[in-house]
């Protein structure tokens, strides 16, 4: 068996189970419908989702490249920002009296209060949506950056000090390996967020991408492609997601909870 052969076997052990329940799920919805004859308009079957979203699936194409491009800007800027200031805050006793708290309070205000605002500002461009994802993504990473940089064993910090380690290499091959588990737990949180900014983005206003696909079926009561678009916007979701897990494995592969991942992969 070949390597990539065998890392499709080892990726369907570990996620046969949830395989299996969405194939369940998906028989049972389909069972469901035609045997109680709900109106297509009210809950349609899997396989008319797939036929009508087929008949139009270069629209949805071109509308799910447009919100791919926004989550992965906004994602990207947030990480961008998000890092370099979670460090500021965690070595500055100023940044941390003074920015952290604006931080919380800009978090606590509602997205979706002020993303009319970001249209007054910016029009109806790519703009406001870049930042709409950048806002929702940009908490739970500077939270968990700012854990995660702080969370150095001192014993050990005194220990590389003792041996004439500067600074920079303390961060180095401490402050940072212990660090990223954290980073990347905020990362991952930020990336599920992202997707749901977007479309929240484009429901506001937008003449393009996803969520606006959405609210044009809905007004149609054209069912079926809501829930093709959502699947769709939902399966964006997950691949940024699995690249955050996948870049987190390659860079932590000595952490505990991936040496764990690695161990039930091979039983």
């Amino acid at each position: 068996m070949t390597r990539a052969a065998g890392g499709v076997v080892a990726w369907l052990r570990t996620r046969g189970g949830a395989l299996a329940i969405f194939a369940l799920l998906f028989i049972g919805w389909e069972l469901a419908v035609r045997l109680t004859g709900i109106k297509e308009y009210l809950l349609p079957a899997p396989s008319k989702i797939w036929i009508e979203f087929w008949k139009r699936h270069d629209v949805v194409a071109v509308s799910a490249w447009v919100t791919t491009q926004e989550i992965l800007a906004g994602f990207a800027l947030a990480v961008v920002v998000s890092v370099p200031l979670a460090l500021a805050v965690a070595y500055s006793r100023f940044m941390e009296e003074a920015v952290y708290p604006v931080i919380v309070f800009l978090q606590i205000i509602p997205k979706i209060a002020i993303a009319p605002l970001f249209i007054i500002w910016f029009g109806f461009g790519f703009t406001p949506k870049l930042l709409l994802v950048f806002l929702l993504s940009f908490f739970p990473i500077v939270v968990s950056s700012i854990a995660g940089f702080k969370s150095a064993d001192p014993d050990v910090m005194d220990f590389a000090r003792t041996t004439g380690a500067s600074g920079w290499t303390m961060f180095r091959k401490i402050r940072l390996p212990q660090a990223l588990p954290h980073i990347f737990t905020g990362l991952k949180v930020g990336a599920a967020l992202a997707a749901t900014a977007a479309v929240v983005a484009e429901f506001v206003a937008s003449d393009r991408g996803l969520g606006y696909l959405l609210l044009q079926y809905n007004g149609q009561l054209d069912t079926p492609m809501v829930f093709a678009t959502i699947v769709i916007l939902s399966l964006i979701g997950l691949v940024v997601y699995y690249a955050v897990e996948i870049v987190e494995r390659l860079a932590i592969p000595w952490h505990v909870s991936q040496q764990a991942s690695a161990k039930d992969a091979t039983l």
